[in-house]
């Protein structure tokens, strides 16, 4: 009974039309740090973050990491089996982690019972199209400076609607240099100089962006 209490409370953080299909999977808890998913690897289950956040990420044969996104609890993850190729991209906690791990077959039930969340789940591959698009643009075209005052700027307006001061929470500079493709010093270094010319004050896991950054530093 407790453990059915435990999911129905953390099923709360997610949308309404969502908590059905994720109440048909398994709940499962993960530590800080644990790779959930491996890019290349089969897959036939969605997962619904229902606690922490997960970085979605590639990883070249070099060892470096690109960062496509990070999840945070309410929503979902690892629907692109659905064409029945392998993992698109690797997964890891960035938290611990509760997550609801659900299975084709329930997936398929419910998009068959529920058309409306065919369309969500176009919509969102749309969306995450559009997005890579826009991080080959930026890999191709700008240089380490342009790309992360693009992430500041965009992570800060989704965070908190309106004009600055913008505050993006948590993150490390590490988690920026696996969105942006460069190494955590130059980040740092880069932050350094944008507080001293008074556009970001740097926190403790929290970046507030003062005024709109230059285009060009």
């Amino acid at each position: 009974m407790a453990d059915a209490v435990d999911a129905d409370r953390l099923l709360q953080v997610l949308p309404v039309h969502l908590r059905g299909l994720a109440s048909r999977g398994a709940l499962r808890r993960f530590r800080r740090h644990t790779v959930l998913l491996q890019e290349g690897e089969p897959g036939d289950t969605t997962w619904f973050l229902l606690q922490g956040r997960v970085r979605v990420f590639a990883q070249e044969p070099g060892g470096r990491e690109i960062t496509h996104a990070v999840v945070a609890a309410g929503d979902y993850f690892a629907e692109m089996w659905l064409d029945g190729g392998p993992r698109s991209a690797s997964v890891m906690t960035i938290d611990p982690c509760v997550c609801a791990v659900v299975p084709a077959g329930a997936v398929r039930e419910h998009l068959a019972a529920h058309p409306e969340f065919a369309l969500e789940l176009v919509a969102r591959v749309i969306r995450r199209a559009r997005a890579a698009t826009r991080a080959a643009r930026d890999l191709a075209l700008l240089d380490v400076y342009g790309r992360l005052a693009a992430l500041l700027q965009q992570s800060a307006e989704a965070a908190t609607a309106g004009q600055p001061p913008l505050t993006l929470a948590p993150v490390t500079h590490q988690e920026l240099a696996h969105r942006v493709g460069a190494s955590r010093e130059m980040v740092s270094r880069l932050l350094k100089d944008l507080e001293r010319g008074g556009y970001v004050a740097l926190g403790s896991r929290r970046i507030t962006v003062l005024r709109r950054l230059p285009a060009r530093w």
